[in-house]
């Protein structure tokens, strides 16, 4: 006999049918609540509500456990790469060496963006934040594949849209911050891989030959798996609340990417390295600001460190801390200012009882912005850096949704406003 939970409301008792799923997490179903008793439920942020049921991501945050289709995210880091990686979030199985040549052939081809494209480059402000392009630029992707906004797609052409989206992402994202200091735009190279063409158009110049540095490649490579999906985020269910509206890809996608703008989504990275910085003018005394992190009545908080889902070490951060270290010492920067309070901070809250008892290890975000202002990333671009990463998950649960076939998004409300009331001429008014 399946399993039920049984709520008594009013005198009658309604049975709830209990869901498990495959790692034993377990949900009451109240799809039919509504319907059987007039009553919604209230969840604000939605902290305890399966808005789905995914195969695409496992997340344990007790356990420090992340896993991509059933694959460990420590091993994905390891051994894989970010079109692997992304291949697999979106299509649900690990490629054969042909069908991974294949993807990611099919992604250099598409790489190069529209030239009308530029045009809208010049029409935004120099003072226009890098992702309000990237959302509007991803968005206008419509205009030149109009056939994307069609729900009833052939399979090859859901498919093409996809690929489009991933190619020419990295393309707008280059662009956006060469366009942001006014350097001439790099045309993608068929001839590099995915993360170093993206260096490549960020960072040379035509006046010089670009060296590729292989630590650096394989340190972003790893970042953009470490942040390519995770479970149901605010911009992941946006992705996924929008699309169910039968709205298309490109449309849905920078939805996700206004939602991870929001400082306390996306921003995290960035909010680390401005807090280095901020210890560095002051002196550089991590002392003095550990102890004001540990006041109540001090409104300071160290960013970097806990994190809403995982109330153990972060298993991301366990990866790039290594990749950060890596990168410094070839770029010869294990000297910097910055990276020496980092690690002072760090040492504080892997030893100190008070951020010990606290669980508040340091995350991904504390070490990723480390890395992001070695390469030379501007801090205006990390979010943008972390929206290039996710974009296989979204993608991935944008198309699991419409797979499903699940229905249009409506939240339900608990209204609190005035009652009824009669209108009032506005001379007879108070």
């Amino acid at each position: 006999m399946a399993e039920s939970a049984e709520l008594i409301l009013d005198g009658q008792s309604i049975s709830l049918p209990v869901i498990e799923g495959t790692e034993h997490e377990k949900a009451f179903d109240i799809g039919k609540l509504r319907e059987q008793t007039g009553y919604v439920t209230l969840d604000s942020g939605y902290k305890n509500t399966g808005a789905t049921r995914s195969a695409i991501t496992f997340l344990d945050g007790e356990e420090g456990i992340l896993r991509y289709r059933g694959y460990p995210i420590e091993q994905l880091a390891e051994k894989s790469s970010f079109i692997e990686v992304a291949y697999l979030l979106i299509y649900g199985a690990l490629p054969t060496t042909a069908q991974l040549a294949d993807f990611s052939n099919r992604i250099t081809k598409h790489t190069l963006v529209h030239e009308d494209m530029r045009k809208i480059f010049d029409g935004f402000p120099t003072s226009t934040h890098p992702m309000a392009i990237l959302s509007s630029l991803t968005c206008a992707l419509t205009g030149f594949y109009p056939e994307s906004l069609s729900p009833n797609q052939t399979p090859e052409e859901f498919d093409l849209n996809i690929v489009r989206l991933l190619a020419k992402i990295s393309t707008i994202a280059a662009w956006t911050y060469k366009n942001s200091v006014g350097h001439p735009l790099n045309y993608p190279r068929n001839d590099l891989d995915y993360t170093s063409n993206f260096l490549y158009m960020m960072f040379s110049f035509p006046t010089e030959k670009y060296e590729i540095n292989p630590v650096v490649v394989g340190a972003l490579n790893k970042l953009l798996i470490l942040h390519a999906d995770h479970e149901q985020n605010c911009s992941t269910s946006t992705v996924r609340l929008v699309g169910s509206a039968n709205a298309s890809l490109y449309g849905s996608v920078s939805a996700g990417i206004n939602a991870l703008w929001g400082p306390l989504h996306g921003g995290s990275n960035q909010e680390v390295i401005e807090m280095l910085e901020a210890i560095e003018k002051d002196g550089g005394d991590t002392s003095k600001f550990i102890d004001k992190a540990k006041d109540k009545n001090n409104s300071f908080r160290l960013m970097g460190f806990g994190h809403r889902v995982y109330k153990n070490f972060d298993p991301r951060a366990k990866i790039i801390k290594k990749a950060a270290d890596e990168v410094l010492h070839a770029l010869g920067m294990q000297d910097s200012p910055l990276l020496k309070i980092a690690q002072e901070l760090e040492q504080a809250a892997l030893t100190d009882q008070y951020f010990v008892e606290r669980k508040l290890y340091p995350n991904v975000d504390f070490y990723s912005g480390i890395i992001y202002k070695a390469l030379g990333i501007p801090t205006e671009m990390f979010t943008v850096m972390f929206a290039m990463g996710r974009l296989p998950g979204w993608i991935a649960q944008w198309k699991e949704m419409r797979e499903n076939k699940e229905p249009i998004g409506r939240p339900r409300q608990i209204y609190v406003g005035e009652l009824e009331r009669n209108y009032t001429a506005i001379g007879e008014r108070a």
